[in-house]
């Protein structure tokens, strides 16, 4: 990887995600949503979108737009189109919730919002695909790395046409799909390729690259990784039968959901071994906030996918698979994310503002630009309400799940005021500080300028990282 740029739109695609993530979490903490409400009714669906597409897949773009290139040491493809891109998420994502809302008898409105916010988001995730794909495409052979994210962004260009399939049928617009029976019951495999697929499989194969980086670790061996990618594309593979077999006459029931995540589990188990060999063989001792704060997400990773098979096909009730389901999407993606934007901020910040002055003067560590312990506490606090917050629906306990929500509401707040206290540099002494005309922008990188990356450090120009 000699070489690296910057995102210049990055830092807005994660503002953008950490806002749609607090007003989620303030939803759910004035009870709109399940468990108040229904699994399927209109309300819920506002919730587990601005999670899914406000907050996971937005922040999945914007990591993806700066370490996409580090991945196949190639500049990204039509960078000029990360802003529309970005506009077109996000305009859909607010037409979409629109529709559930008129869905829900909340204000007066066509139900034509829904496909038409589908049809914004099936243009942005497009215009993202075609950024990403080209960038990895331009580099040969195609590595192992690139064929996770490659393999992922298949499963968001089917979660995304499943999603406007099923908003033609909410909006009473679906007679063109004859008498296919997508809803209920493709929505578990529509769930299961976006939160599996696009969201959890690039997470897997993009914090192996991301975690030799930043623990200073030997890459795994390929042999090793490979059963990672084989057992989760089963998986998948599973997930997108289980969506299509209904146009054959074939109705999927749970079985076929246990099975398809059951290969997830194995390829969990396989993942879960390599980042362990990557903490007991890397050369940074002293783990750093972004790894400490990752540990109770793969926690929730494994407790998750261990019991959802078995919760599934024992048939125990809306509640623990909601409470299993939460726990994975807010413990192990919400909490791996939020964990990995501190390093990731902290990174591109020290990237943007120090590496063009070294050799004029002392440079601070990357993670000097992080505020310890405080950001810490955040993460408990955070890690704390989704414990609550799992508890409660499995004990259906609505008002306790809006205090667990409330302490998660408080610790991504704190987190987000630290990210902020990141892009303005308020740990440096004011005297280290660069001159206001070079300091970062809080919303976007001044320039996409390629700089050298040296692996081995994990920074430019071997500053300590």
């Amino acid at each position: 990887m000699p070489m690296a740029s910057l995102s210049r739109w990055t830092m807005s695609y994660f503002a953008a995600a950490l806002a749609f993530l607090l007003a989620a979490e303030a939803f759910a903490v004035t009870g709109i949503g399940y468990p108040a409400a229904g699994l399927a009714e209109p309300a819920t669906l506002v919730l587990v979108h601005l999670v899914a597409i406000g907050w996971l897949s937005l922040a999945m773009a914007g990591a993806l737009l700066q370490f996409v290139p580090v991945l196949v040491s190639r500049p990204l493809a039509f960078p000029r189109l990360a802003l529309p891109v970005l506009f077109a998420l996000v305009a859909g994502l607010i037409l979409l919730c629109a529709g559930f809302a008129a869905l829900a008898g909340w204000i007066e409105a066509p139900l034509d919002l829904l496909p038409l916010g589908a049809a914004f988001l099936l243009t942005g995730f497009s215009l993202l695909g075609l950024m990403l794909v080209a960038t990895l495409l331009s580099a040969r052979p195609i590595a192992l790395f690139a064929r996770f994210v490659l393999t992922g962004l298949a499963c968001l260009a089917v979660t995304a046409l499943s999603g406007a399939a099923f908003t033609t049928l909410l909006s009473g617009r679906g007679d063109w799909l004859g008498t296919v029976s997508l809803l209920p019951d493709g929505l578990p495999f529509h769930a299961l390729l976006g939160f599996g697929g696009w969201l959890g499989l690039i997470a897997v194969g993009v914090s192996y690259r991301l975690f030799v980086m930043f623990m200073m670790a030997p890459e795994p061996p390929i042999r090793r990784v490979r059963p990672v990618l084989l057992f989760a594309s089963l998986g998948l593979g599973l997930a997108f039968a289980g969506l299509v077999t209904p146009f054959a006459g074939i109705e999927p029931g749970a079985i076929w959901i246990a099975a398809a995540l059951t290969m997830l589990i194995l390829a969990g188990v396989f993942y879960g071994r390599d980042i362990l060999a990557l903490h007991r063989a890397r050369r940074r001792k002293a783990l750093e906030i972004n790894m400490l704060a990752s540990i109770p997400a793969f926690g929730a990773l494994g407790l998750g996918l261990a019991l959802l098979p078995i919760a599934i096909i024992a048939h125990v009730g809306d509640g623990l698979i909601a409470a299993l389901v939460f726990l994975v999407a807010f413990g192990w993606l919400g909490g791996l994310t939020l964990a990995q934007l501190v390093k990731i901020v902290s990174f591109v910040t020290w990237l943007e503002t120090y590496a063009p002055r070294l050799g004029r003067g002392a440079a601070p560590r990357v993670g000097d630009l992080v505020a310890m312990p405080r950001t810490g506490w955040w993460f408990l606090l955070y890690y704390g309400g989704v414990v609550l917050g799992t508890a409660a629906l499995a004990i259906a306990a609505p008002t306790g799940f809006r205090l667990a929500m409330a302490l998660c509401l408080a610790g991504t707040a704190g987190i987000v005021t630290e990210l902020v206290g990141i892009r303005r540099l308020s740990q440096i002494k004011a005297t280290d500080r660069p001159p206001a005309h070079e300091r970062p922008r809080l919303l976007a990188a001044r320039a996409e300028e390629r700089r050298p990356v040296h692996v081995e450090t994990g920074s430019i120009a071997r500053p300590r990282a």
